[in-house]
């Protein structure tokens, strides 16, 4: 008789990282939950790998909170991930609320909204395992990136104490740190795109950190240890640098939102 898998959630799955993770995690045998918004895209990946889809959009806390929980009562979820979000360069002098609202839903609220709803049966049980996936972005205020970078920051330390926190308890928290990730949404980026990496490759990368219990997996190497570099920086050299690097628009109609849908990994926008 066989045993019975283990099962994990993982948001934003219906392209770029979280699809490639949810294919992983299936040919490492696990149970997966794929929840997304864009409910073709999930039944395709369904077919691909035998993952169970689920509509969600994580926009909405209450929503989240009430599925999560109910599929933990159902299949005691050994291992969480939240990794929908939105993303996409604006120049800070063409910021307007309703666009750092959007990007607070999905990239905050939505991805604190997922954790917290597994984590008091994880506590319960003293095993468990959440993953956040942030950004390099998150690691310094980089150009056009006032409120990407700052959903980022927000979910970093948030992981971090949480898992400061947890561990006594048995539960494993892990913050997933990628650069440039080929996606649609990097995709749709006109900015230089360093060491960007295949969705596959991320996933195998996500999943070995995740095994061992990693505290942070950060990826690709070079682009991480840059930005390590970075975040030491005094701030009159980093602005000048930046500076250097992307200029500011002059005006509000120089570039748009570029923000893209609820349902798939952030596009990382490092420096």
């Amino acid at each position: 008789m066989s045993a019975r898998p283990k099962w994990a959630l993982v948001t934003g799955a219906s392209s770029g990282i979280g699809a490639a993770l949810v294919a992983r995690l299936r040919a490492d045998g696990w149970g997966v939950v794929a929840a997304a918004r864009r409910a073709d895209r999930l039944s395709a990946l369904e077919a691909r790998c035998g993952a169970r889809p689920l509509a969600l959009d994580v926009s909405d806390p209450a929503q989240v909170t009430e599925v999560v929980r109910a599929l933990d009562d159902e299949l005691s979820l050994s291992l969480v991930v939240a990794n929908a979000g939105i993303g996409g360069p604006r120049w800070s002098g063409a910021l307007d609320l309703a666009t750092v609202d959007a990007m607070l839903d999905v990239n905050v609220r939505g991805a604190v909204a997922t954790l917290l709803a597994a984590m008091p049966a994880m506590v319960a049980r003293r095993a468990g395992h959440l993953v956040g996936v942030t950004s390099m972005a998150g690691v310094r205020g980089l150009p056009h990136n006032a409120a990407y970078g700052a959903s980022k920051a927000f979910l970093r330390t948030f992981l971090e104490s949480l898992r400061v926190d947890l561990a006594p308890h048995g539960v494993c928290v892990t913050e997933v740190r990628p650069g440039f990730v080929r996606s649609e949404m990097t995709d749709r980026l006109d900015s230089p795109k360093p060491w960007m990496i295949e969705a596959d490759d991320a996933a195998a990368r996500i999943a070995h950190g995740v095994a061992r219990g990693d505290a942070v997996v950060a990826f690709p190497r070079p682009m991480s240890y840059l930005t390590r570099a970075i975040g030491w920086l005094p701030s009159p050299l980093f602005d000048r640098a930046a500076r250097l690097v992307r200029p500011p628009h002059e005006t509000p109609e120089a570039e748009p939102t570029g923000a893209g849908p609820l349902d798939t990994e952030p596009p990382t926008d490092p420096p």
